[in-house]
């Protein structure tokens, strides 16, 4: 089962977890993913930096990361 993100995770983190999730910030505006401050916001604190509805935006990122786990499961098989 995918890592569940949620609204306190830090974005660190989730790139920690699923680099690939990276195009899904850069699609809300957050460009400077290697910059401190911004590895260390929480989801929701960029969400709201960049105008960004974060239940929305939560969703499409744990949609995502369990289609990508599901899809390297797959390749395993």
């Amino acid at each position: 089962m995918a890592a569940k993100i949620e609204k306190n995770t830090i974005i660190g983190d989730v790139l920690d977890i699923a680099p690939q999730s990276a195009p899904l910030f850069f699609a809300i505006g957050m460009h400077c993913l290697g910059c401190p401050s911004s590895r260390g916001e929480t989801v929701e604190e960029a969400c709201m930096v960049h105008g960004v509805d974060c239940e929305p935006f939560l969703a499409q990122l744990n949609q995502f990361l369990e289609a990508y786990e599901t899809a390297e499961a797959e390749k395993k098989v």
